[in-house]
């Protein structure tokens, strides 16, 4: 019995990017009731209750045999949508003040949305970036995909510093059909420049979401004295005391967020702020009854 929603601790116990990603997607879906939708495809209609007659084929036994109650699944067409994941492993990207650090979280959420993808029969593909693209696996739906997938996803190091041009010249070099763009990253850059870079794709007929990964750290910094913090990509430091960190530090963290958040949605973006102590199924269930209110 999976639990109501599962602590990143508890994930970052599983062994195999696999099993992580598939107990997500489980409790995911499984916490969704008669959600009309339970994935991010829009090629995806509905759950609707079995009556006599129906064509056994599009029985979904998972959930008759979780729920004992029969439910099709209605599709409006196959693999007709393309999952294209961007995840940053800039060095910002591995710290973490508990179990889990943001490239853990974000390879988490990277391994869930492939997941759920290929479980739709959508093309999904991955980019992982840093100052560079350091690895691409091309958006397919053909057998052993989600293998490759999580493969790269579990192999994505913490690089050097941010650079959004890169991955983003590489989307509008290759990328041969409009799909869904996520992009999984901490976000240490003007919002003005992020916005830039990503809102193209948006006018090439994409869907684009920014999920942001913070520690809550760095949300919400709680220390009790001066302390001499270190820039994990440049390497400069600044000595902080927890007043600055109280009033100050939150007050531009907040605007960052906010900021991210308003110019996102002036350009058409999907944002979503994902704090890493937070249980990733939570996250992605409020993310999803957001997004099905916009729909």
């Amino acid at each position: 019995m999976l639990q109501r929603f599962l602590d990143p601790a508890t994930l970052h116990s599983i062994s195999g990017l696999d099993l992580v990603a598939k107990t997500v997607v489980q409790g995911f879906i499984a916490g969704l009731h008669r959600s009309p939708d339970f994935g991010f495809s829009q090629e995806f209609a509905e759950y609707r209750a079995y009556t006599p007659g129906d064509d056994l084929r599009h029985v979904d036994w998972n959930v008759f045999a979780r729920t004992e109650k029969a439910f099709l699944k209605r599709y409006r067409g196959e693999t007709n949508t393309q999952l294209l994941v961007l995840l940053d492993t800039s060095a910002s990207m591995g710290f973490g003040s508990h179990s889990v650090n943001k490239l853990d979280y974000a390879r988490f959420l990277a391994a869930s949305l492939c997941y759920l993808a290929n479980q739709q029969r959508d093309n999904a593909g991955l980019i992982v970036f840093d100052a560079d693209v350091r690895n691409y696996v091309p958006p397919s739906s053909r057998q052993g995909q989600l293998f490759r997938l999580l493969h790269a996803v579990e192999h994505a190091e913490v690089g050097t510093h941010t650079d959004f041009a890169a991955p983003f010249v590489h989307v509008q070099q290759f990328q041969r059909r409009r799909g869904l763009v996520v992009v999984i990253s901490d976000f240490y850059e003007q919002p003005e420049i992020v916005i830039k870079t990503v809102e193209p794709l948006r006018h090439r007929g994409n869907e684009v979401i920014l999920f942001h990964v913070l520690d809550p750290q760095e949300i919400a910094p709680k220390f009790k004295e001066q302390l001499l913090l270190v820039d994990l990509e440049n390497k400069s430091s600044l000595e902080v005391s927890p007043e600055y960190a109280r009033n100050e530090y939150r007050q531009k963290i907040d605007a960052h967020i906010e900021q991210l958040r308003s110019k996102s949605k002036s350009a058409g973006l999907d944002y979503f702020l994902m704090n890493t102590s937070r249980p990733l199924d939570e996250g992605l269930r409020e993310y999803l009854n957001i997004r099905q209110g916009r729909l």
